[in-house]
């Protein structure tokens, strides 16, 4: 092949990995890059801080189910997107994310923003690496969109110094190949399994997003079925088992293990897919299985089975295949494990409640639920105003339903924004908190200056109520008294006109504080062409 800088080979191999769209945030040092991607027909989409390009990237990679590509500027830039990709990280999102730097031979001067920018990106990625040779530039590329896609998934991170790329390579550009892992245990070990799950007469699943990932929901359903174990999301944040199932039992929390170990203590044997246990900020150190519990651990990450807690059968393989053969095999130990498929639910219709009872938030749900095509995408980061959402918007198709994961605020409005880039003919909802939308309020400017119509609805209650509702199980456990919630908490002060931000950035909205002003938000919202926000008040 032609020599040719390695600026330009970059852009050749993104080309041939079939990728859309770069995130990102410009810098001095990526100039000499960003110049030579203006000839290829890839489009850069301009965030105004570096957590939204990264929360951008996680929604679409979530979406699309393929690498998204994300450009940061150097130490600063790095510093700023570290939280959004802790929750790519912890997600499994296949972000590849390129950093530039001022050159090898500056290495020594210690100049300015000089980093160790591998080490910066280690705790929050995959894999981290810095191109050194420029006849290894797309070598070291493909290695990273390769681990990026290989399971478990996750972000990666690739530092690209200026003077490196504006060498010449010869490297060829092909297709970045990557692995197939779908792989089936062998027959003994799904016996094996079966007879563990069957022994138990209270059996339980719990599930998470390597269903989803996998795609693996029909055969979950199968095996959930044959089974008659009511199903629990632990790491789940996407579709991985229909909400209207009567299987269905709910989400484990994410704060403390004592509500996890209420669910799973009574079971005698356990089937855990797609997921690890357990993902709280505060987990059980106990094991929270009760002692002779059969556990069975399905997953292709091998370092999450039995990380925590003792498995009697652990296999790493795709769940889909795994699934589909165990769903055969417990129907062939025990024939009447058999069951009809459900029939397929639309969405929930609740009757009205008394206007006295009713709230905002409940209304404008509900009227959303109503309203809204079949094809509804939400993205829901509301997490205490989520209730409402489970209730009249569960999850019942892939690719329809994403939620906040990994704990860093503020992905709502830009993973919005990268699901409906890669569903671009669905309509797209976000739902997020007050506090957590002003991580990523720059998000709404992106949306405007390349039309992208995802909308967005701020749910406000003037506080970080998670935190209140933290303390006072705080303040429980200690067996303190109930007292004054820390000022810390309070937004109120002054007020947040999410309305006015909005339209400074470039998108229409509306504000919402009364039951009969929903009707005619929830209609304008879905009527608008083009990116839309409700401040719907609900203190």
């Amino acid at each position: 092949m032609n020599g040719r800088p390695g600026k330009v080979a970059l852009f050749e191999q993104f080309a041939a990995d079939g990728i859309q769209y770069v995130f990102g945030n410009p810098g001095t040092v990526e100039q000499g890059f960003l110049d030579a991607g203006g000839e290829f027909d890839v489009e850069y989409l301009l965030a105004l801080h570096e957590g939204v390009a990264v929360g951008m990237a996680d929604g679409y990679a979530r979406a699309a189910q393929r690498p998204a590509l994300v450009q940061l500027h150097s130490g600063v830039g790095l510093g700023n997107g570290i939280g959004m990709l802790y929750q790519a990280k912890r997600g499994g999102s296949p972000l590849v994310v390129v950093v530039g730097e001022a050159g090898v031979r500056y290495d020594a001067m210690d100049g300015q923003m000089a980093a160790d920018l591998v080490a910066m990106a280690e705790p929050v990625t995959k894999y981290a690496t810095r191109v050194l040779d420029p006849s290894s530039t797309l070598r070291v590329l493909r290695r990273a969109v390769k681990i990026a896609m290989t399971p478990p998934r996750g972000p990666v991170l690739v530092v690209v110094p200026a003077d490196v790329l504006d060498e010449i390579t010869t490297e060829p550009v092909f297709p970045t190949p990557i692995p197939n892992t779908r792989v089936v245990p062998e027959t003994p070990l799904v016996a094996r399994a079966a007879t563990t799950l069957l022994a138990g007469e209270r059996r339980l699943v719990l599930m998470g997003d390597g269903v989803a990932t996998s795609g693996a929901q029909r055969e979950l359903t199968a095996v959930a079925e044959a089974l008659d174990a009511q199903v629990w999301g632990v790491n789940s944040s996407e579709f991985n088992f229909d909400a209207t199932h009567r299987l269905h039992g709910g989400q484990l929390g994410h704060m403390f293990g004592g509500d996890s170990a209420r669910v799973v203590a009574g079971a005698d044997s356990v089937l855990i897919v797609g997921t690890y246990v357990f993902p709280e900020v505060f987990p059980s150190l106990e094991n929270p299985f009760k002692p002779g519990a059969r556990i069975v651990h399905v997953d292709l990450d091998a370092y999450e089975i039995a990380k925590n807690h003792p498995v009697d059968v652990g296999i790493v393989a795709d769940p889909k295949l795994t699934l589909a053969a165990l769903a055969r095999e417990l129907v062939r130990q025990d024939p009447s494990a058999r069951s009809a498929p459900e029939p397929a639910r639309g969405r929930p219709v609740h009757p009205e409640p008394p206007l006295t009872e009713d709230t905002v938030l409940d209304r404008f749900v509900r009227r959303l639920a109503r309203r809204a095509p079949e094809d509804l995408v939400v993205f829901d980061e509301a997490l205490t105003a989520s209730a409402p959402l489970a209730r009249h918007l569960p999850p019942q198709r892939p690719g329809g339903f994403f939620q906040t994961r990994g704990g860093s605020l503020g992905v709502g409005i830009p993973g919005a924004l990268g699901v409906k880039l890669a569903q671009p003919d669905a309509p797209v909802v976000a739902f997020t908190g007050d506090g957590g939308s002003m991580y990523t309020i720059q998000a709404l400017w992106t949306a405007a200056r390349y039309g992208i119509g995802a909308k967005f609805v701020i749910c406000n209650n003037r506080r970080y109520h998670l935190l209140d509702l933290n303390i006072e199980q705080y303040w429980r456990e200690l067996g303190v008294s109930p007292r004054a919630l820390p000022a810390a908490f309070d937004l109120s002060r002054p007020d947040i006109g999410f309305t006015g931000l909005a339209a400074a950035l470039g998108v229409p909205g509306q504000r919402v504080e009364r039951l009969y002003e929903v009707d005619s938000a929830v209609d304008a919202m879905l009527a608008h062409d083009g990116p839309y926000l409700v401040d719907l008040v609900i203190d």
